[in-house]
Protein backbone atom coordinates (compact mmCIF):
# COMPACT_ATOMS: atom_id res chain seq x y z
CA UNK A 1 0.00 0.00 0.00
CA UNK A 2 2.66 2.80 0.75
CA UNK A 3 4.36 1.50 -2.42
CA UNK A 4 1.52 2.38 -4.24
CA UNK A 5 -0.05 5.19 -2.52
CA UNK A 6 3.07 7.38 -1.31
CA UNK A 7 6.76 7.86 -1.79
CA UNK A 8 7.63 6.18 1.02
CA UNK A 9 10.65 3.24 0.78
CA UNK A 10 9.34 0.01 0.71
CA UNK A 11 11.73 -2.84 -0.24
CA UNK A 12 10.18 -6.39 -1.66
CA UNK A 13 12.01 -9.83 -2.00
CA UNK A 14 12.51 -10.51 -5.36
CA UNK A 15 10.17 -13.39 -5.02
CA UNK A 16 7.13 -11.91 -3.74
CA UNK A 17 4.30 -12.04 -5.69
CA UNK A 18 2.09 -8.69 -5.39
CA UNK A 19 -0.33 -9.77 -8.07
CA UNK A 20 -2.10 -12.05 -5.64
CA UNK A 21 -5.13 -11.55 -4.90
CA UNK A 22 -4.57 -11.44 -1.32
CA UNK A 23 -2.18 -9.07 -1.82
CA UNK A 24 -3.90 -6.79 -3.93
CA UNK A 25 -7.07 -7.02 -1.38
CA UNK A 26 -5.06 -6.34 1.49
CA UNK A 27 -3.72 -3.14 0.10
CA UNK A 28 -7.07 -1.94 -0.37
CA UNK A 29 -7.56 -2.93 3.48
CA UNK A 30 -4.94 -0.69 4.99
CA UNK A 31 -5.57 2.34 2.61
CA UNK A 32 -7.26 4.35 5.16
CA UNK A 33 -3.96 3.43 6.93
CA UNK A 34 -1.81 5.58 4.56
CA UNK A 35 -4.16 8.36 5.38
CA UNK A 36 -3.07 8.38 9.35
CA UNK A 37 0.41 7.75 8.77
CA UNK A 38 1.19 10.41 5.96
CA UNK A 39 -0.64 12.72 8.20
CA UNK A 40 1.43 11.69 11.47
CA UNK A 41 4.31 12.42 9.70
CA UNK A 42 3.13 15.88 8.44
CA UNK A 43 2.11 16.65 12.05
CA UNK A 44 5.59 15.58 13.20
CA UNK A 45 7.46 17.97 10.99
CA UNK A 46 4.52 20.65 11.96
CA UNK A 47 5.90 20.41 15.74
CA UNK A 48 9.77 20.09 14.57
CA UNK A 49 8.74 23.62 12.80
CA UNK A 50 6.11 25.22 14.93
CA UNK A 51 7.75 28.48 15.79
CA UNK A 52 7.61 29.10 12.10
CA UNK A 53 3.89 30.23 12.94
CA UNK A 54 1.67 29.53 9.70
CA UNK A 55 4.92 29.35 7.20
CA UNK A 56 5.54 26.20 8.79
CA UNK A 57 1.53 24.71 8.19
CA UNK A 58 2.33 26.07 4.76
CA UNK A 59 5.82 23.97 4.68
CA UNK A 60 3.98 20.58 5.86
CA UNK A 61 1.04 21.36 3.73
CA UNK A 62 3.17 20.82 0.78
CA UNK A 63 5.16 18.09 2.42
CA UNK A 64 1.76 15.97 2.92
CA UNK A 65 1.28 16.01 -1.12
CA UNK A 66 5.08 15.44 -1.70
CA UNK A 67 4.53 12.23 0.23
CA UNK A 68 1.93 10.88 -1.72
CA UNK A 69 4.04 11.91 -4.92
CA UNK A 70 1.24 14.11 -5.75
CA UNK A 71 -0.33 11.60 -7.66
CA UNK A 72 -3.80 12.65 -6.72
CA UNK A 73 -2.80 16.04 -8.13
CA UNK A 74 -1.78 14.53 -11.35
CA UNK A 75 -5.09 13.35 -11.76
CA UNK A 76 -7.32 16.65 -11.21
CA UNK A 77 -4.90 17.53 -14.18
CA UNK A 78 -6.02 15.04 -15.96
CA UNK A 79 -9.49 14.70 -15.42
CA UNK A 80 -10.17 18.45 -16.33
CA UNK A 81 -8.45 17.84 -19.56
CA UNK A 82 -10.71 15.46 -19.94
CA UNK A 83 -13.63 17.66 -19.27
CA UNK A 84 -12.84 20.25 -21.14
CA UNK A 85 -12.46 18.04 -24.17
CA UNK A 86 -15.24 16.04 -23.79
CA UNK A 87 -17.45 19.38 -23.87
CA UNK A 88 -15.34 20.13 -27.65
CA UNK A 89 -16.47 16.74 -28.99
CA UNK A 90 -13.01 15.03 -28.32
CA UNK A 91 -12.79 11.55 -26.96
CA UNK A 92 -12.36 12.41 -23.12
CA UNK A 93 -10.13 8.73 -22.56
CA UNK A 94 -7.84 9.08 -25.34
CA UNK A 95 -7.31 13.06 -23.96
CA UNK A 96 -6.74 11.30 -20.39
CA UNK A 97 -4.21 8.74 -21.28
CA UNK A 98 -2.44 11.11 -23.01
CA UNK A 99 1.04 11.88 -21.22
CA UNK A 100 0.95 15.99 -21.86
CA UNK A 101 -0.95 18.39 -19.79
CA UNK A 102 -3.09 21.12 -21.07
CA UNK A 103 -3.54 24.64 -19.90
CA UNK A 104 -6.85 23.90 -17.64
CA UNK A 105 -5.62 20.88 -16.25
CA UNK A 106 -2.64 23.08 -15.17
CA UNK A 107 -4.79 25.42 -14.25
CA UNK A 108 -7.35 23.27 -12.38
CA UNK A 109 -4.59 21.71 -10.19
CA UNK A 110 -2.98 25.05 -9.44
CA UNK A 111 -6.53 25.98 -8.02
CA UNK A 112 -6.62 22.57 -6.27
CA UNK A 113 -3.22 22.59 -4.48
CA UNK A 114 -3.59 25.87 -3.29
CA UNK A 115 -7.14 25.14 -1.09
CA UNK A 116 -5.46 21.95 -0.13
CA UNK A 117 -2.28 23.71 1.47
CA UNK A 118 -4.60 26.68 2.76
CA UNK A 119 -6.94 24.19 4.18
CA UNK A 120 -3.88 22.49 6.05
CA UNK A 121 -2.45 25.35 7.30
CA UNK A 122 -5.82 26.34 8.74
CA UNK A 123 -6.49 23.64 10.58
CA UNK A 124 -2.44 22.75 11.79
CA UNK A 125 -2.88 26.73 12.91
CA UNK A 126 -6.02 26.45 14.88
CA UNK A 127 -4.53 23.07 16.41
CA UNK A 128 -6.77 21.06 14.67
CA UNK A 129 -4.77 17.91 14.05
CA UNK A 130 -7.47 15.50 15.12
CA UNK A 131 -9.49 16.70 12.31
CA UNK A 132 -6.74 16.60 9.99
CA UNK A 133 -6.07 12.85 10.68
CA UNK A 134 -9.61 12.16 10.77
CA UNK A 135 -9.98 13.66 7.79
CA UNK A 136 -7.09 11.91 5.77
CA UNK A 137 -8.88 8.80 7.02
CA UNK A 138 -12.02 8.97 5.83
CA UNK A 139 -11.61 10.48 2.68
CA UNK A 140 -9.72 7.13 1.74
CA UNK A 141 -13.16 5.27 3.29
CA UNK A 142 -14.86 6.95 1.15
CA UNK A 143 -13.00 5.60 -1.46
CA UNK A 144 -12.82 1.82 -0.74
CA UNK A 145 -17.15 2.33 -1.39
CA UNK A 146 -16.40 3.60 -4.97
CA UNK A 147 -14.47 0.01 -5.07
CA UNK A 148 -17.44 -1.68 -4.11
CA UNK A 149 -19.62 0.31 -5.93
CA UNK A 150 -18.38 1.79 -9.24
CA UNK A 151 -17.44 0.02 -12.37
CA UNK A 152 -14.06 1.14 -13.93
CA UNK A 153 -11.88 0.93 -16.84
CA UNK A 154 -8.97 0.53 -15.70
CA UNK A 155 -6.96 -3.04 -15.90
CA UNK A 156 -5.24 -2.58 -12.63
CA UNK A 157 -8.30 -0.88 -10.83
CA UNK A 158 -9.93 -3.00 -12.05
CA UNK A 159 -8.04 -6.00 -10.36
CA UNK A 160 -8.11 -4.27 -7.20
CA UNK A 161 -11.80 -4.36 -7.17
CA UNK A 162 -12.47 -7.50 -7.35
CA UNK A 163 -9.69 -8.59 -4.67
CA UNK A 164 -11.30 -6.78 -2.47
CA UNK A 165 -13.63 -8.91 -1.38
CA UNK A 166 -16.69 -7.65 1.12
CA UNK A 167 -14.79 -9.10 3.85
CA UNK A 168 -12.21 -6.53 3.58
CA UNK A 169 -14.49 -3.92 3.26
CA UNK A 170 -16.41 -4.71 6.43
CA UNK A 171 -13.69 -5.38 8.34
CA UNK A 172 -11.46 -1.71 7.31
CA UNK A 173 -14.48 0.27 8.00
CA UNK A 174 -15.07 -1.22 11.60
CA UNK A 175 -11.50 -0.93 12.40
CA UNK A 176 -10.40 2.25 11.18
CA UNK A 177 -14.00 3.45 12.40
CA UNK A 178 -12.56 2.23 16.08
CA UNK A 179 -9.67 4.42 15.34
CA UNK A 180 -11.30 7.50 13.91
CA UNK A 181 -13.89 7.52 16.92
CA UNK A 182 -11.04 7.80 19.15
CA UNK A 183 -9.19 10.46 17.76
CA UNK A 184 -13.08 12.55 17.55
CA UNK A 185 -15.29 10.92 19.45
CA UNK A 186 -18.94 11.54 17.43
CA UNK A 187 -17.93 13.92 14.83
CA UNK A 188 -15.72 11.07 13.43
CA UNK A 189 -19.02 9.76 12.12
CA UNK A 190 -20.09 13.44 10.78
CA UNK A 191 -17.25 13.25 8.32
CA UNK A 192 -17.40 9.80 7.34
CA UNK A 193 -21.01 9.79 6.41
CA UNK A 194 -20.46 13.16 4.60
CA UNK A 195 -16.96 11.57 2.95
CA UNK A 196 -19.30 8.40 1.67
CA UNK A 197 -22.21 10.67 0.71
CA UNK A 198 -19.41 13.16 -1.45
CA UNK A 199 -17.45 10.53 -3.06
CA UNK A 200 -20.22 8.38 -4.27
CA UNK A 201 -21.98 11.85 -5.88
CA UNK A 202 -19.09 13.56 -7.30
CA UNK A 203 -17.60 9.96 -8.53
CA UNK A 204 -20.94 9.51 -10.44
CA UNK A 205 -20.93 13.37 -11.58
CA UNK A 206 -17.76 12.67 -12.94
CA UNK A 207 -18.45 9.18 -14.53
CA UNK A 208 -21.61 10.63 -16.02
CA UNK A 209 -19.33 13.65 -17.97
CA UNK A 210 -16.85 11.66 -18.71
CA UNK A 211 -18.49 8.47 -20.08
CA UNK A 212 -16.10 6.27 -17.81
CA UNK A 213 -14.56 6.08 -14.16
CA UNK A 214 -10.83 5.09 -13.70
CA UNK A 215 -7.96 5.72 -11.38
CA UNK A 216 -7.87 9.62 -11.87
CA UNK A 217 -11.49 9.75 -10.84
CA UNK A 218 -10.57 8.42 -7.80
CA UNK A 219 -7.80 10.86 -7.42
CA UNK A 220 -9.87 13.59 -8.18
CA UNK A 221 -12.53 12.09 -5.72
CA UNK A 222 -9.89 11.85 -2.84
CA UNK A 223 -8.41 15.55 -3.26
CA UNK A 224 -11.93 16.94 -3.16
CA UNK A 225 -13.20 15.53 -0.65
CA UNK A 226 -10.25 16.39 1.70
CA UNK A 227 -10.72 19.72 0.48
CA UNK A 228 -14.71 19.94 1.43
CA UNK A 229 -14.06 18.59 4.68
CA UNK A 230 -11.15 20.69 5.44
CA UNK A 231 -13.74 23.80 4.96
CA UNK A 232 -16.58 21.76 6.75
CA UNK A 233 -14.57 20.71 9.69
CA UNK A 234 -13.88 24.49 10.21
CA UNK A 235 -16.92 25.92 9.61
CA UNK A 236 -18.72 23.74 12.17
CA UNK A 237 -16.10 23.29 14.73
CA UNK A 238 -12.80 25.13 14.82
Amino acid sequence: MFSYFSILPVRFHIKDDLSKPSVLGAMLFFLPLGGLVLGGLSIGLYLLLESLGWYAGLIVGVAYMMLYGFIHTEAIMDVADALYAKHAGKDAYAVIKEPTVGAMGALWAIGIMLLKVAGIVFLLGADGWDYFLVILLVSRLGLLLLFRTQTFRSGIITKLQEAFKLKYFITSYIFFSAIGFMLLGWKFFVLLVLAMVVSYLLANRLKKALGFSNGDVLGTTLESIEILLFIGAALLWL
